[in-house]
């Protein structure tokens, strides 16, 4: 099973435009998936959940969408030149041994030039210490609002062939 995890919590976000997408692609190959949106963390989870009490919510969440997947996707924002902290602390407050040998695509969306490729190598270096294999090809999505047509669907050509490319070769991983 493969979880897609949108990478914020902030309210009706641009990378979930990318997030639904990527599931529809995924589904069309006839994969099992399961969407991981963090908006459904507790919002105490920061504080509540990292020392020890974990809330159902948080514990349901693990148990469903991060230990059965045999592989995830992380499509994530990019906050101040980096992914987003709320992304972190729901790492952070895990065992670490939940992680490990789960593969793992990223993918990088930002509206300025850089489709988050820092927040990437940033995740990517957390994601090797948690002993995940992380899958060589990441994709950085840049200037995203220009890539969505007028009902917010992403359209542009180019992004969908290399996501698509991403998907099958992921999927082979």
């Amino acid at each position: 099973m493969i979880t897609v995890i949108c990478g914020t919590h902030r309210p009706k976000n641009i990378t979930r435009k990318i997030v639904d997408k990527y599931c529809q692609m995924l589904r069309a190959a006839g994969q099992e998936i399961n969407l991981f949106e963090l908006e459904e963390l507790p919002r105490d989870f920061v504080f509540g959940d990292s020392f020890g009490n974990r809330s159902p919510v948080t514990e349901e969440i693990i148990k469903t969408k991060i230990i059965p997947a045999d592989k995830l996707v992380i499509i994530s924002p990019e906050y101040n030149g980096s992914y987003p902290g709320v992304l972190k602390a729901f790492m952070d407050g895990m065992d670490p041994r939940l992680w490990k040998g789960k593969k793992v695509a990223l993918v990088g969306v930002a509206s300025g030039r850089a489709g988050n490729i820092r927040g990437m190598d940033h995740l990517t270096h957390v994601l090797h210490y948690l002993r995940m294999e992380v899958f060589s090809n990441k994709v950085p999505i840049s200037k995203v609002n220009g890539l969505l047509n007028d009902q917010g669907e992403l359209e542009d050509e180019e992004t969908l062939r290399v996501l698509q490319r991403q998907v099958d070769e992921f999927l082979e991983y």
